[in-house]
């Protein structure tokens, strides 16, 4: 049996040592008390490691959603070759180049003559 790194010898030895110290009609009393105080011990490190362990798991969520979004978002689709020359033929015509290299009338006519 080992009790807080104490061995069965040492516990003897300290329960012998309590016996001697408080006396037998005081010693049960003690038992109580410390059993009492270990209890509350427990309890409130059981209760310390659990809101731990809900922090870490909050945390853990709070960091996991943005990448799991990121990951689950959808390839763009791809462009067929129709889409694409309508996209780029729009984009043509608005571009300013484009407004300024419409034929005038008198540059339509030195080029046909």
């Amino acid at each position: 049996m080992n009790f807080f790194g104490i061995g069965l010898p040492e516990m003897t030895l300290i329960l012998v040592l309590a016996l001697l110290i408080f006396g037998p009609k005081k010693l049960p009393e003690i038992g109580r008390s410390l059993g009492k105080a270990l209890r509350g011990f427990q309890e409130a490190s059981k209760e310390f490691e659990n809101e731990f362990k809900r922090e870490a798991e909050r945390i853990e969520k709070s960091v996991n959603e943005p990448i799991k979004a990121t990951l689950e978002t959808p390839a763009p689709k791809a462009l067929t070759p129709a889409e694409e020359t309508k996209i780029v033929d729009a984009t043509i015509a608005d571009s300013p180049e484009a407004a300024h290299s419409e034929t005038t009338p008198e540059a339509a006519s030195s080029q046909q003559g």
